[in-house]
């Protein structure tokens, strides 16, 4: 059996007789001839069936005509340089053509039902989502999820050279404070309690800190009930960072390298090196919010990144019902010059926090702080919320117990990857950076969830349902 040659390969064996494998893109019957595009991961290239009087050219024929747009198939050819007149410059592989000897049909394909030669952008939602798996084959669509794995990849390249460690943290966790609803997973073998899904990794990456691990990240996928929107879904994936003995500067400049160095590699263009910083009450007086867009409409046009630092957020804000509570999460350290007020619980309004945003081309990409590694300072956070001592004892009392036993200073940050793919790829919505992401109404791709559970299961976890809602 011959090996397998990948199409973005082929340009290195003219003259040579070879196998691809993938799927035929387009296929174009003119009668004497038939002309094919076959596609694999790594490109596109021309074949052609040309006419013949003997019996297997004539089988070939016959069966190139029978061969329809997405089949599977295996080809056997001999690589031709084409001729000068012929050659599409423009083109992948566009100087050379297959001249096919054989096609085998691996897998027959049904007519598509919706064109994936283009952009899919306009075919309606849930069709897409429903065929996500045809969607993807699209130039586009498979441009994006490349370029996800592209970007993660040269992340983790950066940490790992620069001493970090990759952890994962658990799935099943407890329900905490992080600002958002939780997905809660019933115990079957502790009926009427349940686990959280983590919103994210914020009390586990604090927890490697103080076991010592000092430099920390892994991709971790983050799960929050909150209102969908175009940049925003249930699932998320984040490149997740924590180190000890730091600063806000020190963070700040780890990321800024990180990013420079990932997307300055991937080809694009930043704006402005070191990324300008802004206090939050600047931006929300110059820009109306605290994510803003820097790029001139030229700029945008050529795809540029404007990055910057959002800093010296309010640590808290009123609730509806007139209390405190925090603007980004709970175990953010004030910055040290009002450390002495959150520990007295005054001037509440005025107290600024160590957070720092990082803001591109009008999203939030990314979001951290310099956190709170002493109990008492975890614990005044919580009594000007409101919490008692044993709610906060019942809410944070494995982190404050912890940070008895010699906790380091630490910071760290999450960069959303999706929220920088729509960076990098100009898209406007989250779902055209994700696999498989969910529709408007929170239905899978693909499957078919969120649905029913059997009476059975329902009885394991000693579940009831309420028929009328």
């Amino acid at each position: 059996m011959t090996e397998r040659i990948l199409i973005g390969e082929l340009g290195q064996h003219v003259g040579e007789t070879v196998s691809i494998s993938g799927w035929v893109d387009v296929r174009r019957d003119q009668g004497k001839l038939v002309f094919f595009d076959f596609r694999d991961r790594t490109g596109v290239v021309q074949g052609v069936v040309l006419p013949g009087k003997d019996e297997e050219a004539e089988a070939l024929m016959t069966a190139a005509k029978e061969v329809r747009n997405e089949f599977v198939v295996t080809v056997s050819g001999i690589v031709n340089q084409r001729p000068e007149k012929n050659v599409q410059a423009d083109k992948q592989n566009g100087n050379i053509e297959l001249e096919i000897k054989s096609i085998e049909v691996l897998s027959v394909a049904e007519p598509i039902p919706f064109d994936i030669s283009g952009d899919t952008r306009e075919i309606d939602e849930n069709v897409r989502l429903n065929y996500r798996y045809l969607d993807l084959r699209s130039e586009r669509m498979t441009k994006n999820i490349r370029m996800r794995s592209e970007f993660v990849r040269r992340c983790r390249e950066f940490l790992f050279g620069n001493g970090f460690a990759e952890i994962e943290t658990p799935l099943l966790t407890e329900s905490t404070p992080e600002g958002s609803r939780d997905f809660v997973v019933p115990s079957r073998l502790n009926p009427g309690k349940f686990y959280a899904l983590p919103q994210s990794p914020q009390q586990y990456k604090q927890l490697l800190m103080t076991a010592g691990f000092e430099r920390y990240f892994q991709t971790a996928r983050a799960v929050r009930d909150e209102d969908l929107r175009a940049d925003r879904g249930f699932e998320h994936t984040q490149i997740d960072i924590e180190m000890s003995f730091v600063k806000m500067e020190d963070v700040m400049n780890t990321v800024e390298q990180m990013v420079t160095k990932t997307v300055e590699d991937m080809g694009f263009t930043i704006k402005q090196k070191p990324f300008p910083r802004i206090s939050y009450k600047d931006a929300m007086e110059k820009y109306g919010a605290d994510k803003f867009d820097l790029r001139t409409e030229e700029e945008k046009e050529q795809g540029i990144l404007a990055y910057a630092w959002v800093v010296n957020f309010p640590f808290f804000e009123k609730t509806d019902d007139g209390k405190w509570t925090f603007t980004h999460n709970p175990f953010s350290m004030p910055i040290p010059e009002h450390l002495d007020w959150l520990m007295k619980g005054e001037n509440i309004e005025q107290i600024l926090t160590t957070q720092y945003d990082l803001v591109c081309n009008g999203y939030e990409s990314g979001g951290g702080s310099i956190r709170a590694h002493r109990p008492e300072i975890l614990e005044a956070t919580y009594k000007v919320m409101g919490y008692s001592e044993q709610e906060t004892k019942d809410s944070v009392g494995h982190m404050i117990e912890a940070f008895k036993y010699g906790a380091p200073p630490h910071g760290g940050i999450a960069l959303g990857v999706e929220r920088n793919l729509m960076n990098l790829t100009g898209e406007t919505y989250l779902r055209e950076v994700q696999a498989f992401p969910m529709t408007r109404g929170g239905q899978t791709a693909v499957m078919n969830a969120p649905k029913p559970l059997a009476e059975k299961q329902l009885k394991e976890l000693g579940i009831k349902v309420d028929p009328q809602k």
